[in-house]
């Protein structure tokens, strides 16, 4: 079952499984007796917030992946106190048999303090040039957008003092009660001669109301429980449970983790498009672009810009290999862009690295990926329109920390100097396409390249071309290949476009482009028509392209059947050295019988 149900958990789950439906409720009014006795004991010096805005408030992560990477940065942003790891996996809530999704990292955790900060709306202390936090709204975007309840466990050391801190924050529980007011009952203990010992900051009933709360709406039934997830935690660190998840709207979980023992997937978003034959289809459905879409494996490797030295995202059991998009482009070139900031700050200089996909021209995959302090922010943003050949292929890579991200993350703000360096990338593109994209099969742009070009293939007798290039090994990629082409080609490398022995040599030099936002030549970015594919050029890379990924696919296929081969082989061994024991001991015995004296 997707979800686990059972007639005696009814009362602890919403009436509505859907995140976009879950909203959808009627908040009874105050009545008026409760609206006085309210003003008279002062229970109004505090703004309430009601539990609807948990749910409004997770509206901003429309896609679930993005509320996934913002429990990612925190743990990320835990570099800085020591974290090595954060482990995402799947586990079960013991009460229904129901998934639950689970973080956990190492790193300093939270004194309880600390935990009321996280718990609470719209406070952070996240305001360095490093962190990727700063909202202090992350936690709960995140988890209610993910799921209908969390709990979490952190572990702190602040001096001598170990504390042990239990938050949950469970709109079922504030549904089903009808609060008014977003309650967040807490547990706090403090390490005391290795004994647990409470830590009671109001009044011991309302310790003992917390955790009779906890208990009644949490996937554990004792304080014993509650304790025992402390176990696995270390000496410091967090682990965040999210359960009752969110199903779509045929009543199936949001996230997949069924179909990948190793990934965890979002349904509904793995239907492939473009590549005109099955094969490129096929190619189309493996490249991170694509992937990254529905497998969490695959948008984890580029979710950030520099490779850890010291940390890992350990996914169901398995690290994430992280991989650098710019590593995986041919012709490479770096553009430097100083966009122009406040007039009273220092000159911002902006490195973009910009070249072809390794699968061009087969594939039509373009787009600039956007980091924001090393955080992916916009994953293949096209900032040319589709379905010109201008542009096609080419991929750029960019830090932009001189603008500020959207709340989700996933986008940034609408400001003028966004909207200036959008018409920049634009630019950038369409310059490197220019210069660049008969180096992959288009005829030049340039009138002397394009002379040149048909001179060749003239004096080769046709447009036929080969390209000769090198293997390379492929990269891993949510356990698929994402290298299917050649090796990352430099500009300082010769490229030969060869047929029937004659050739056309171009060579240039990896180049440094100083570009100013201003003055922008707006005849560079208008799309053209030009650029038009040799057919012949065109036809043989993809006929090379499908028939790397059949061989690919038949070594993989061979690689499953030596190891069953190995398997069988080994429990054969093991089999005939069970069945030489037996014998040696048969012959032992029957030698002890002859030389056995006779009575």
């Amino acid at each position: 079952m997707a979800g686990g149900s059972s007639s005696g958990r009814s009362g602890r789950v919403l009436d509505c499984r859907s995140f976009w439906k879950a909203g959808a409720y009627e908040v009874p009014a105050t009545p008026t007796g409760e609206f006085h006795d309210a003003l008279e004991t002062g229970d109004f010096d505090r703004a309430r917030v009601h539990p609807k805005f948990l749910h409004t408030n997770a509206t901003s992560h429309k896609w679930a992946f993005g509320a996934i990477a913002e429990l990612l940065d925190n743990a990320v942003d835990e570099i800085s106190n020591g974290a090595t790891f954060i482990k995402v996996d799947k586990s079960i809530n013991l009460k229904d048999n129901s998934p639950m999704l689970v973080f956990q990292d190492d790193g300093g955790g939270m004194d309880p303090e600390g935990v009321r900060r996280c718990m609470s709306l719209g406070f952070s202390t996240k305001k360095s040039k490093t962190t990727i936090g700063q909202y202090g709204n992350g936690f709960k975007t995140s988890t209610m957008r993910l799921g209908a309840d969390a709990i979490v466990f952190t572990r702190a050391i602040r001096g001598s003092d170990v504390t042990l801190s239990i938050g949950l924050l469970s709109y079922t529980f504030l549904r089903r009660t009808m609060k008014d007011d977003i309650v967040v009952p807490m547990l706090d203990f403090k390490i005391q001669d290795g004994n647990n010992v409470p830590l009671v900051y109001g009044s011991q009933g309302d310790w003992k109301s917390s955790l009779k709360i906890i208990l009644d709406w949490s996937p554990f039934s004792s304080k014993e429980e509650l304790l025992q997830q402390f176990q696995d935690l270390g000496s410091h660190g967090t682990k965040v449970a999210i359960y009752n998840l969110w199903m779509n709207d045929d009543g199936l979980l949001e996230l997949d983790f069924e179909d990948d023992d190793e990934d965890i997937l979002l349904r509904d978003q793995g239907s492939a498009s473009g590549g005109v034959t099955k094969g490129q289809k096929e190619i189309v459905q493996q490249h991170i672009s694509h992937r990254l879409r529905f497998s969490l494996r695959a948008y984890t490797s580029i979710l950030y810009l520099k490779k850890f030295d010291n940390f890992r995202i350990i996914l169901r059991g398995r690290p994430v290999e992280q991989i650098r998009i710019a590593d995986e482009l041919k012709f490479k070139k770096v553009v430097t862009y100083k966009p122009q900031v406040a007039h009273d700050s220092h000159v911002v200089s902006v490195q973009v690295d910009v070249g072809f996909a390794k699968e061009a021209p087969i594939l039509g995959i373009f787009g600039m990926n956007v980091y924001h302090k090393n955080r992916l922010i916009m994953p293949f943003w096209k900032v040319l329109q589709e379905g010109s050949s201008r542009g096609r292929s080419v991929v750029g890579v960019l830090e932009a920390n001189f603008i500020e991200p959207a709340h989700d993350k996933q986008d940034f703000e609408r400001t003028p100097l966004f909207i200036r360096l959008e018409t920049k990338l634009r630019q950038i593109i369409v310059d490197f396409w220019k210069e660049k994209c008969h180096l992959i099969g288009y005829q030049p742009i340039d009138p002397q390249l394009r002379s040149q070009y048909k001179a060749t293939l003239k004096d080769s007798g046709g447009p036929g071309t080969h390209v000769h290039h090198r293997a390379s090994g492929a990269r891993r990629t949510g356990g698929l290949s994402s290298n299917l082409l050649p090796e990352t080609y430099d500009d300082a490398e010769a490229v030969r476009l060869a047929n029937n022995g004659s050739h056309l040599q171009l060579s240039g030099q990896v180049q440094e482009n100083n570009m100013e936002s201003e003055g922008l030549d707006e005849d560079l970015v208008e799309i053209g028509s030009s650029g038009v594919l040799d057919p012949n050029f065109i036809e043989k890379l993809s006929e090379e392209n499908i028939a790397l990924f059949s061989r690919r696919e038949e070594l993989r296929q061979r690689d499953t059947q030596l190891k069953q081969t190995i398997g069988d082989l080994e429990n054969e061994l093991e089999e005939t050295k069970r069945m030489c024991g037996q014998l040696a001991a048969q012959v032992k015995a029957r030698k002890n019988q002859q030389h056995r004296p006779y009575m």
